[in-house]
């Protein structure tokens, strides 16, 4: 099981940083990515980052804004978010997987959810 945590209401412009860690156990040897689910959209890829942390892909919609990092030692995974927007509103879920190339685009694929974190940007 995956623990995710970190979410809340925000102002645009804000910031805010999640936390992913396991329950029990360890992600060491896995890509651990985030996802996002807007309301009444699909889940999408946002981030994710290679095992040893050698190796972060981002969805084009947040290059430059977000940034996806480990601690080995603290077994956590995080997600900085800057500069948000209403539009980045959604319920954020990490996931543990594989690093994946389609289409020219990098993502994930999860064998492993977490339970998700609200994050609300307000205008």
């Amino acid at each position: 099981q995956l623990q995710a945590s970190g979410g809340g209401l925000v102002q645009a412009g804000g910031s805010l940083r999640l936390s992913c860690a396991p329950s029990g156990g360890t992600f060491s040897r896995y890509a651990v990515g985030w996802f996002r689910q807007a309301p009444g959209k699909e889940r999408e890829f946002v981030a994710t980052i290679s095992w040893n942390g050698g190796n972060t892909y981002y969805a084009d919609s947040v290059k430059g804004q977000f940034t996806i990092s480990r601690d080995i030692a603290k077994n956590t995974v995080y997600l900085q978010m800057n500069s948000l927007t209403p539009e980045d509103t959604a319920v954020y879920y990490c996931a543990r997987g594989k690093i994946s190339y389609n289409n020219r685009r990098y993502s994930m694929d999860p064998d492993l959810w977490g339970q998700g974190t609200q994050v609300t940007v307000s205008s």
